[in-house]
């Protein structure tokens, strides 16, 4: 059986999660948290999470994890067959990585854990996300998914990310990251609702008080 290792605060832990209840397939959860021991450096290379264990040994990367889930096992696609087709999902999930999730990202501390971030560092991450959030307003379809007709990866990183990014923009900065994208907001909306995403909010918010308590020890 596949097994998932992480934690279920982690975004990127929760897109592969996605992948694998959208596709029917059985797996196995396992805690996980970032970190350089010995123990985690035998399953992540650089002691991230998610991590992947299938027969062989592990997959690591998000998105690397979601593509080998493509390869090679059953259920409904999350990535086209036609090279372009892909190649334009992959491009949108890319985007959305490292132009509103990384700048986004940068604040969490103070967002989410009352951890002060410089005001340079703000400043920048602000102007940032504008710009990684114009991109997408040009890149994405929302027809009704990010990509299209259908559910693929770049809804997995839309979801789990953008959503972070918008409670950035609104605590921090005063803003509504998705105001001039109500077909983006809508579909936010919208995959927010479905069964798989309510079932890792609901894991989520149950694992919340652990993890919070593990970051308070570490100030």
């Amino acid at each position: 059986m596949l097994k998932l290792y992480g934690f279920s605060v982690s975004n990127y832990y929760n897109m592969v999660k996605h992948a694998l209840l959208e596709k029917g397939l059985p797996f196995e959860e396992v805690a996980f948290y970032p970190g350089q021991s010995p123990e985690a450096l035998a399953i992540s290379p650089r002691g991230k999470v998610p991590v992947l264990g299938v027969e062989q040994g592990f997959v690591n990367e998000t998105s690397v994890i979601l593509q080998y889930l493509e390869d090679t096992q059953p259920g409904p696609a999350l990535l086209p067959k036609t090279p372009f087709e892909r190649a334009q999902v992959l491009a949108l999930a890319k985007e959305i990585e490292l132009y509103i999730e990384l700048p986004a990202r940068a604040c969490f501390g103070e967002a989410f854990f009352g951890m002060p971030v410089p005001e340079a560092i703000k400043e920048k991450a602000k102007a940032e996300l504008l710009l990684g959030i114009a991109s997408l307003g040009r890149h994405g379809q929302f027809a009704p998914y990010v990509a299209g007709a259908t559910l693929s990866v770049a809804d997995l990183y839309f979801l789990y990310s953008v959503s972070l990014a918008c409670a950035v923009g609104k605590k921090l900065f005063d803003l509504d990251l998705l105001a001039e994208l109500p077909a983006a907001r809508a579909l936010l909306e919208q995959l927010e609702q479905t069964p798989h995403a309510k079932r890792i909010a609901a894991d989520k918010d149950a694992a919340m008080p652990q993890f919070l308590a593990m970051i308070a020890a570490r100030k």
